[in-house]
C-alpha cells in the first residue's frame, strides 16, 4: 500500500530513480513515498525539489544529478529539457528501446488483462533504428518575436506557448536549419512581422518543412495570418511590395496572380537556390486556434506536391533486408504521411507479413490515410478496400494507386465506424461483393484514441480470419485487444517499432487470429462493461483538476473531464451536471481545455 506523506513545497530530497513513468519521468521513493521527477533517468541518484505534493505521491524538479545512471548519456540537443519534445534524449538508445518494449508489455498486462505467459509467448523484439537522429521527414516550426523584436523560429517549451529559438533540431533534417535561417533573414531584412497569438496580429505563424528521403525533394509551406487587408495595414515599402511577383525558374501560375508576402519574389528566389527545393507554398490560417495548418493552400513556386518512396522489407530476416519492391507516394502540405520513413518501411512490412496474404484474400484497411498500408497490401491481395474520414486523403490515396498502377484497391470517404457497419448491414449488396461483408483480413491503424466501439463490434460480426492492428498508443491498443479477444480472437504476435527515437512514443503491430468454433463462445459486446476500469480508478477528478491547473493554469470542471474521458474510450457510468430540462444546453469543453485534460489523463496512464 502506498504511504501517505506530506512534503513541504520546495523541500529538497535525495532519491534514487527505480522506475520510469509512461511519459518518461523518473520515479523514485523516499521512505516508500513515490516522487515523479521529470528529466531523471532510471538508475540516477538525484537531488530534487518538491514542487507539488499529493496524498499518495508528489512531483519534484530535478536540481542535480548526484550519481549518474549507467544509462545516462550526454544529450545531443542543449535545449532538450526546456523543449520537452525529446523526453528520453539523456538515456542511451539501447535503454530507450527497453523502456518502450516494457511500456507496451505493461499496458497489455495492466489494461489488456493478459497474463505474463500470454504476452511473453507472443511479444517479439522491438524493431529499433539504425540512426536515432535526423529521422523526421516533417517539421512544423512556430514563428514568433524575441525580446529584441527579432523574428525567431523553433519549438514551444513544454506545456507553454513560449518559443525556444532553435533552427537546428536534432530530430529534423539537417537542411531545415538553412531553410529556417533563410526565412528569418528575409523577415528581418524586409520587416515582415511574426504572428502574435495574444493580439492575433502579424503575418508569419509557422513554417512547415517536408522532405522525401528517397526522392530528396523538399517542400516548404509558410502558414500565414493573411487577410486582404494585410497589405493595406502595412506601411511604407512593405505595403508597396505586395505586387505580382516575377520569379524565374519553376514559378507557379498562382504566383503570377497574388502576393501574400512583402517582397515575396525575393523570398522565393532565395528558397529556390537551396539544393533539392521542389515546392514553396503558403497556407492561410486566420483563426485564433492551436491548429497549425489552414484549409486554403496556394503554391507559389514549383510543384504542388513532392514524392517519396517506401520500400518493402523482409521482416522475417534478421537484417530486415529489402525485397526490391517499393511504392511511390505523392505528398501535399496537408497529407498524413509517417514522419520516419525508414522505420515506416519496417512498420508497414510487418503489417504485410502479419496479414499472411497469398493473392486470394479480400482485405479491409480502416483509417487508411493516403493509402500507404492499403497499397502495400494490394500487391499481395485479391482486393483491398480502404476507409478514411478525410476527403483529401482519399483523393491522395486514389492518386497514389494510379501512380503505382494498382487497380485492385477501392477507397471510401467516411468514418470507419460508419462505413464498415453500413456495408455489413446493407441488404442490396450483390453476391459478387459478398466478400466485403466477410473479408479474410481486416487491418486497422486508428488514431491515438483507438478504434470506435461500433467499428470493433462490426469487425467481430464480419469475423475475418485475421486482424492486424497497427497502433500509435499502446494503452488504447491494450483496451481494444481485450475486446477483440473476448469476442473470439487469439493474440498471436506483438511487435513494437520505434518510430520516434528520443521520445516516449512507440508504434506497435499485432496479429490476431480467429479461434475455431469449438474454442470460444459467442459474446455480446457491451462497451460500457469493457471500458478501462483500471484506468478509471487511476486518478480522481480532483487530482486531474489539480494537474491541469498546475501545468497549464486552466480550471476545468468535472463535466469537461467526463466529456474528454468519454472521447478517449474511458466509459463514464455517471453523467455529471446533467441538464435540468431537455431544452437545456450543456457547455462543451474547449479545444484548449480538452488538450490539457488529455495530457493529464496520459500522465496518470489512463490513456
Amino acid at each position: 500500500m502506498v504511504k501517505e506523506m506530506q512534503f513541504l513545497k520546495n523541500t529538497t530530497v535525495v532519491v534514487t530513480i527505480e522506475d520510469m513513468g509512461a511519459e518518461g519521468e523518473g520515479i523514485g521513493k523516499v521512505e516508500g513515498f513515490p516522487l515523479f521527477i521529470k528529466d531523471a533517468i532510471i538508475g540516477d541518484t538525484v537531488e530534487a525539489k518538491v514542487i507539488k505534493n499529493k496524498k499518495h505521491y508528489a512531483y519534484a524538479k530535478l536540481e542535480k544529478v548526484l550519481s549518474p545512471s549507467p544509462f545516462r548519456v550526454q544529450p545531443v540537443c542543449s535545449f532538450h529539457r526546456q523543449c520537452g519534445g525529446c523526453q528520453l534524449q539523456a538515456m542511451s538508445y539501447e535503454r530507450q528501446l527497453l523502456f518502450k518494449q516494457d511500456k507496451v508489455r505493461n499496458h497489455l498486462l495492466r489494461i489488456g488483462g493478459f497474463s505474463e505467459a500470454e504476452i511473453d509467448s507472443v511479444l517479439e523484439p522491438i524493431a529499433g533504428m539504425e540512426e536515432p537522429f535526423h529521422y523526421r521527414n516533417k517539421a512544423q516550426y512556430p514563428v514568433g518575436t524575441d525580446k529584441e523584436g527579432n523574428p525567431v523560429a523553433g519549438f514551444y517549451a513544454g506545456r507553454t506557448h513560449t518559443i525556444i529559438a532553435n533552427t537546428d533540431c536534432a530530430l529534423g533534417r539537417e537542411e531545415n536549419k538553412e531553410i529556417l535561417e533563410t526565412i528569418l533573414a528575409y523577415m528581418r531584412e524586409f520587416h515582415v512581422p511574426s504572428y502574435d497569438e495574444k493580439s492575433g496580429e502579424g503575418l508569419v505563424r509557422h513554417v512547415l518543412i517536408r522532405t522525401g528521403f528517397d526522392s530528396g525533394e523538399i517542400m516548404v509551406c509558410l502558414v500565414l495570418n493573411y487577410r486582404k487587408k494585410t497589405a493595406a495595414g502595412m506601411s511604407g515599402k512593405n505595403a508597396a511590395s505586395f505586387h505580382e511577383p516575377e520569379v524565374s525558374g519553376k514559378a507557379s501560375s498562382e504566383a503570377a496572380v497574388s502576393s501574400y508576402l512583402p517582397h515575396q519574389e525575393e523570398l522565393l528566389k532565395r528558397l529556390s537556390r537551396i539544393e533539392n527545393m521542389t515546392s514553396v507554398s503558403i497556407s492561410i490560417n486566420t483563426e485564433k486556434t492551436n491548429v497549425i495548418m489552414g484549409k486554403e493552400i496556394h503554391t507559389l513556386w514549383g510543384k504542388e506536391c513532392i514524392s517519396d518512396s517506401i520500400r518493402v522489407r523482409d521482416m522475417t530476416k534478421a537484417d530486415m533486408a529489402f525485397t526490391g519492391e517499393k511504392l511511390e507516394f505523392s505528398i501535399s502540405p496537408l497529407s498524413f504521411y509517417q514522419v520516419n520513413p525508414y522505420q515506416t518501411e519496417k512498420l508497414y512490412s510487418l503489417a504485410l507479413q502479419y496479414a499472411g496474404l497469398t493473392g486470394q484474400e479480400t482485405v479491409w484497411d480502416l483509417y487508411c490515410g493516403i493509402g500507404t498500408i492499403s497499397l502495400f497490401l494490394a500487391s499481395r491481395a485479391k482486393k483491398v478496400y480502404g476507409v478514411e474520414v478525410i476527403p483529401q486523403a482519399i483523393t491522395d490515396a486514389r492518386e497514389n494507386a494510379r501512380r503505382n498502377h494498382i487497380t485492385n484497391v477501392e477507397f471510401f470517404v467516411g468514418k470507419a465506424e460508419e462505413v464498415l457497419p453500413s456495408f455489413y448491414d446493407s441488404f442490396d449488396i450483390s453476391d459478387a461483393d459478398s466478400t466485403m461483408r466477410h473479408p479474410d483480413v481486416i487491418v486497422v491503424d486508428p488514431p491515438r484514441k483507438g478504434c470506435d466501439s461500433a467499428c470493433l463490434a462490426t469487425m467481430l460480426k464480419m469475423a475475418p480470419d485475421r486482424i492486424v492492428y497497427v497502433s500509435c498508443d499502446s494503452a488504447t491498443l491494450a483496451r481494444d485487444l481485450r475486446i477483440l479477444c473476448d469476442g473470439g480472437y487469439e493474440l498471436r504476435k506483438v511487435r513494437a517499432v520505434d518510430q520516434f527515437g528520443g521520445t516516449v512514443h512507440v508504434e506497435t503491430v499485432c496479429l490476431l487470429s480467429k479461434l475455431h468454433s469449438d474454442q470460444h463462445i459467442e459474446v455480446e459486446l457491451q462497451m460500457d462493461e469493457l471500458g478501462l476500469t483500471a484506468a478509471e480508478s487511476k486518478a480522481t477528478y480532483e487530482e486531474i483538476k489539480d494537474y491541469v491547473l498546475e501545468h497549464t493554469g486552466l480550471k476545468v470542471s468535472s463535466l469537461y473531464i467526463a466529456q474528454v474521458k468519454e472521447k478517449c474510450g474511458i466509459i463514464e457510468r455517471v453523467s455529471y451536471n446533467l441538464p435540468k430540462s431537455e431544452n437545456s444546453r450543456q457547455p462543451k469543453c474547449s479545444p484548449e481545455k480538452e488538450a490539457a485534460i488529455r495530457e493529464a489523463l496520459e500522465h496518470f496512464r489512463m490513456i
